[in-house]
């Protein structure tokens, strides 16, 4: 079955970034990326699979005690898919980090994704 691009949205926040074990993570990039996907952060470009996956596991490392989640409902028109997200402190507490990832899919993959920071809130 072919994902949808909402649907590849949800496992790009919810199976990738708030996946704690290496082995599930790398499964899950392996089927829902293209080999050569292009990943765009505010300050750098990841290229390939196996960049997307140590950026991932190193994001991970940094804020362990940290998830994502998903601020509304993923979105999706023909190839390009949306999802809001916040990140911060797993416990409940106010998240740290709003901003949105927005997908461009082909063939149920993604082959390219942008993540936008809207907001960083300082610890109060």
């Amino acid at each position: 079955m072919t994902r949808s691009a909402a649907d590849l949205m949800r496992v790009n926040l919810l199976e990738v970034f708030n996946e704690p074990d290496p082995d599930r993570r790398a499964a899950v990039i392996a089927e829902n990326y293209a080999e050569d996907v292009v990943w765009h952060e505010p300050d750098r470009i990841n290229r390939g699979r196996t960049d997307f996956e140590r950026r991932a596991t190193e994001l991970r490392a940094e804020n362990p005690d940290w998830a994502f989640r998903p601020a509304g409902a993923a979105s999706g028109l023909d190839d390009i898919g949306h999802l809001g997200f916040q990140y911060g402190p797993a416990d409940g507490q106010r998240p740290m980090v709003s901003g949105m990832d927005i997908g461009r899919t082909s063939g149920g993959v993604i082959i390219e994704l942008y993540t936008i920071v809207t907001e960083i809130r300082q610890p109060s």
